[in-house]
């Protein structure tokens, strides 16, 4: 089982900044996980929510604000570019998952597509896009079936929904696999492989060890790490 840091070791540093995710790489992760969104001039930015106001303490919208804008009232703020530097500098495995819905429709996915193949990005670290969007996976299917994917799933996705993706990877939340446990196994058994977020908890971390997780998904890496 890999571990994964969620948005960098967030627990202990500003998420999805350089400082958590060498953070991360200082509490023994295998790889970065990231959200991405696209300001309003198009430059990929990691982001979690649209607003800036949890983080930045401004109410200002990532998709109506300009690269240099958002830099402005977050300096710390990563581009797309930063984040892979990054990983591929120390050689750590990454999960980006793209952010729906948006006004962009699915522009993200088409830019990110463009990057990852002109940086060769996959022939030097290991990759997946992640989505909670059906068509966001699909469409990143369409445009490079070489990148791998990742479908998240929300606590009523439907079955055929996540059985027939085209993606290699499904994602369940932590509380769907402490509901039910044997929904790995029949992950594995559709030839999907399975990454679970967001998983700090002792008990959680034993549980996913236990059932073959592939990749657990952490907050903190370090303490995940004295599990294994």
């Amino acid at each position: 089982m890999l571990i994964y840091a969620h948005r960098g070791a967030s627990r202990d540093f500003p998420e999805m900044t350089e400082a958590a995710y060498l953070g991360a790489i200082e509490q023994g992760a295998d790889g970065f996980e990231c959200d991405l969104r696209l300001t309003r001039d198009e430059v990929p930015v990691l982001w979690h929510n649209a607003s800036m106001l949890e983080r930045a303490g401004n109410a200002g919208l990532i998709a109506e604000l300009n690269f240099n804008e958002v830099q402005q009232r977050y300096p710390q703020i990563l581009t797309l570019d930063d984040f892979l530097d990054i990983a591929t500098s120390h050689k750590k495995g990454i999960l980006i998952e793209t952010k729906h819905p948006v006004l962009s429709g699915n522009r993200v996915e088409e830019i990110l597509a463009v990057k990852l193949k002109d940086r060769k990005i996959l022939s030097s670290i290991d990759v997946s896009v992640m989505s909670f969007s059906w068509n966001a996976i699909e469409k990143m299917r369409r445009l490079n079936k070489e990148i791998p994917t990742t479908f998240l799933l929300h606590e009523h996705t439907p079955t055929f929904q996540a059985k027939f993706s085209s993606a290699s990877t499904l994602g369940p939340a932590i509380s769907l696999i402490r509901e039910k446990p044997e929904i790995i196994r029949k992950f594995h058994q559709w030839g999907k492989s399975v990454n679970v977020w967001t998983v700090d908890q002792g008990t959680d971390i034993e549980l996913c060890k236990e059932l073959g997780v592939d990749i657990l998904i952490t907050n903190t890496p370090a303490h995940a790490r004295t599990f294994l």
